[in-house]
């Protein structure tokens, strides 16, 4: 890909259409601008912008576009495939400054929300109306929402709730060539034409720069029950997962945590956890409502099948404290393990009925190619997040061997019905593993659309696609 560089012309552009004090070149915002949660990369953008509407997008991508100038739109920099990195430099477009909840349509159950506004900003914010925004990423409390429609975020309600994408109704959306476009209508239902919406929801950034969003609420479940479940056994826990849906019941949450994984999260974060030497893994399972007799009586019911699977003793959460303890143990886990080691994370996911699969599959092609993973994730979407720490292992072996490992995880995820990524994206990581997924045809249909959107490519190059 040929891309040009920012003269001192281009750069004046930029200043006369957002103002000199939002243009910066200075070292530290492009360090700050360089990087994001994937693993330890770095790729410094030239130029960094913080524009404030739709208009001023519009602009800077007319002028990049004409100049083959590479654009990279970056959220708060939360991802975990390397979406957000301007690997060939150029402009990054940073979206802090689109940090608005414009409405909240309390008669229609929506709401009308800049990308830059926070998850769990926005989550309060429709909760003190009595309402619900359910994806709740491990990151809710940083990530942007217009990154969670990048990626089609999910987080633990997804389960019961869904993800990002089943909450998206309409965006406003900069072209690469710089129009401005709404995706689709305001309403539940919409069968006319192709589904743009839906298209640009998971696109990573690469077919247009969304600017406003249209999200569909639901009302807020007012009760919850949350308990945690020790096992001997990682793989009878994960046959737990399916047998509890089979039974008839949807928890809030179900999530899947092994004992490393523990322990480095007790280690990470001020959370005691009662666990015994022969507990090897944990289920946190959360039930929601608004009738607590009847969340009790559900909570009855999935105890009795967990007991089938060699469980230890059932802890139940008594109060908002070890509710909030036990959930800030789960979410810290991404931290708790890069706090101990460089690492990669893979987003695996299979149907959830071959998850016990999926884990004692990931042990084994560790074992074959001389690593170790720490395992946690989503259980009840059949989303395991497979943590392969360096360690000691040799820059050589990190960099050669252990693709290769990879490489057979995504493949056995593949051959179980599953596929390379749940809900992290594609980005820059991952784009060499997606022969695994998608034959000559289909990539060939996506790299089409890639170029009906972006005919020069300049946005967000270097992600999805080799």
């Amino acid at each position: 890909m040929e891309f040009q560089k920012i003269s001192e012309q281009l750069l004046a552009e930029f200043k006369a259409i957002v103002g000199d004090e939002f243009v910066y070149t200075n070292r530290e915002v492009l360090e700050q601008n360089s990087r994001d949660y994937t693993e330890d990369l770095r790729f410094y953008p030239e130029v960094v912008v913080r524009p404030s509407n739709a208009e001023e997008i519009s602009l800077l991508l007319k002028i990049c576009n004409e100049a083959r100038v590479p654009v990279t739109p970056r959220g708060a920099g939360t991802g975990l495939s390397g979406g957000a990195l301007p690997v060939f430099g150029g402009l990054v477009i940073a979206m802090d400054r689109f940090n608005k909840i414009i409405k909240i349509d309390e008669r229609n159950l929506q709401a009308l929300v800049e990308p830059g506004v926070i998850n769990q900003v926005f989550q309060n914010a429709v909760m003190e109306k009595g309402l619900f925004y359910p994806p709740d990423p491990a990151s809710r409390g940083s990530c942007f929402l217009g990154g969670n429609l990048a990626e089609s975020a999910g987080g633990p309600k997804a389960v019961k709730y869904g993800v990002t994408k089943d909450y998206v109704l309409n965006c406003e959306v900069v072209l690469p060539t710089g129009e401005i476009i709404w995706t689709g209508a305001n309403v539940l239902k919409n069968s006319t034409g192709y589904n743009l919406t839906q298209l640009l929801v998971g696109s990573e950034g690469t077919l247009g720069i969304i600017t406003k969003i249209v999200f569909k609420l639901l009302p807020l479940p007012t009760e919850n029950l949350l308990m945690l479940v020790p096992f001997f056994s990682s793989e009878k826990a994960c046959e737990a997962v399916s047998a509890i849906f089979r039974a008839g019941l949807t928890p809030s949450a179900l999530e899947f945590m092994e004992r490393d994984c523990l322990l480095y999260v007790m280690k990470y974060v001020d959370v005691k956890i009662p666990l015994k030497d022969e507990i090897n893994a944990h289920l946190l399972i959360e039930v929601d409502g608004t009738d607590r007799d009847v969340l009790f009586k559900e909570c009855e019911r999935i105890s009795e099948i967990l007991y089938q699977y060699e469980c230890d003793e059932v802890l139940f959460a008594d109060t908002a404290q070890q509710k909030a303890d036990l959930w800030r143990a789960r979410r810290s886990a991404g931290e708790a393990v890069k706090s101990h080691s460089i690492y990669k994370e893979e987003d695996t996911v299979v149907p959830r009925a071959e998850l016990p699969i999926l884990l004692k599959g990931v042990k084994a092609i560790g074992a074959k190619y001389g690593f170790r993973s720490v395992c946690y994730g989503h259980a009840g979407d059949g989303n395991l997040h497979v943590n392969i720490i360096k360690e000691e292992i040799s820059d050589e072996d990190w960099n050669t061997k252990v693709p290769l490992g990879i490489r057979e995880i995504f493949e056995l995820c593949v051959s179980l019905g599953g596929t390379i990524s749940g809900e992290h994206g594609i980005g820059y990581v991952q784009k060499g593993y997606m022969d695994i997924a998608f034959n000559k045809t289909q990539m060939d249909l996506m790299k089409g659309i890639k170029n009906l959107f972006d005919p020069n490519g300049i946005l967000n190059p270097g992600k999805i696609f080799l």
